[in-house]
């Protein structure tokens, strides 16, 4: 076997020892397939600004960290410190050059050595983000096909509207790979959406793909704002079919102007409305929308929050949400988190978590 890094042929050589599982991690790691042309070699675009996590501005090369990661689960023990300072300050396409690294050196994945060697809600979490990240949402996605309740239903809307609408192209493809179906048929038969209305729409959302540039049409905006207040408010059916459209359609540009529109008309913002009628799930499930949409930190502000609060601590959202936000916006929920509730994620996040798993979450929050 070659010597993966100073491989010339380095995709290559990767081939030949990575099994096909280990592919998704490539579309992260800034390699071309064999073959392919020179948009898939780019280097991988930096952190945004509203990321939280801290990246070393020179990181150890990517076998480098494989090293330590090998070192920190052998023998007697694991040095939990150790991977959580590695793998929780790398962004997502330095993991994904280490989990090709760590499979050339030592012939396993390493979400499988993850999963040996760690244990409880500190796992899924190292697991969440150690995945790649359409890979991650596709199984977010699946699991919450088997589950009943609003918390599950808003995993769908976050993966079809919090994000790039490449990266909901990429969840779809991902999902296809890992469970030999399409997202937008399993959403389809889901017997848990026994809602026509809300079945249709959230097919509608996973199925979309959304132009991402800035151009807005303000003509449109006024046209389309008249049409959900018609339906919202006159007729009282939030999913109604001009609703769905609109939503499941237009771009986040085009949505906001629209929104804004509705707001200078009516008096009030649009969600703000469909907030009057939480009790109505199908009113809650179109504010979810929303949300994502134009405005997720506010979002994902709400799943942190009401996932801490009460009786219990729901880690399977609260991870969800610091894990999925920590490389796109978390320093925007932070904000609006402390705006809202008069607190920090950090105050609330120390006071219901402990352990290794609070390290690993406050690690993705970054300070505050």
């Amino acid at each position: 076997m070659c010597c993966w890094w100073c491989c010339r042929r380095c995709l290559e050589c990767i081939h030949n020892i990575v099994p096909p599982l280990s592919l998704p991690f490539l579309r992260f790691s800034g390699l071309a397939l064999p073959g392919g042309g020179g948009a898939a070699a780019a280097a991988s675009p930096p952190v945004v600004s509203m990321a939280s996590i801290s990246v070393p501005s020179r990181a150890p090369s990517a076998a480098e960290d494989a090293e330590n990661i090998r070192k920190a689960v052998q023998g007697w023990g694991t040095d939990e410190k150790a991977l959580i300072e590695i793998l929780g300050h790398r962004t997502a396409a330095q993991r994904a050059e280490i989990a090709v690294a760590y499979e050339g050196l030592y012939n396993e994945p390493i979400i499988d050595r993850l999963h040996s060697e760690l244990s409880g809600d500190f796992r899924s979490a190292m697991m969440l983000w150690t995945v790649d990240p359409a890979a991650r949402d596709a199984k977010l996605a699946h699991k919450a096909m088997k589950k009943q309740g609003e918390r599950y239903v808003w995993v769908l809307i976050e993966v079809a509207c919090a994000s790039a609408p490449d990266h909901l192209v990429a969840v779809r493809k991902a999902y296809r790979e890992a469970y030999s179906a399409s997202l937008e048929e399993d959403v389809a038969a889901c017997p848990l959406y026994k809602d026509p209305l809300l079945k249709q729409f959230l097919v509608r959302l996973v199925s979309s793909y959304r132009y991402s540039g800035e151009l807005v049409d303000d003509e449109l905006a006024r046209a389309e704002a008249a049409e959900l207040h018609d339906a919202v408010v006159a007729r009282k059916q939030p999913l109604h079919g001009d609703v769905v459209r609109v939503v499941s359609s237009r771009s986040k540009a085009q949505l906001k102007a629209t929104f804004e529109r509705y707001r200078l008309d009516h008096g009030k913002a649009v969600d703000e409305v469909l907030e009057e009628r939480r009790s109505d799930q199908l009113a809650a499930v179109l504010k979810t929308a929303v949300w994502c949409l134009t405005s997720p930190e506010k979002h994902f502000a709400e799943v942190i929050r009401s996932s801490i609060v009460g009786l219990g601590t729901d880690e399977e959202s609260l991870t969800r949400a610091i894990v999925s936000r920590a490389e796109i916006d978390m320093k925007k929920v932070k904000e609006e988190y402390r705006a809202r509730y008069r607190t920090t994620v950090t105050s609330d996040v120390n006071g219901d978590t402990s352990g290794y798993y609070n390290v690993i979450l406050l690690t993705l929050v970054g300070p505050e």
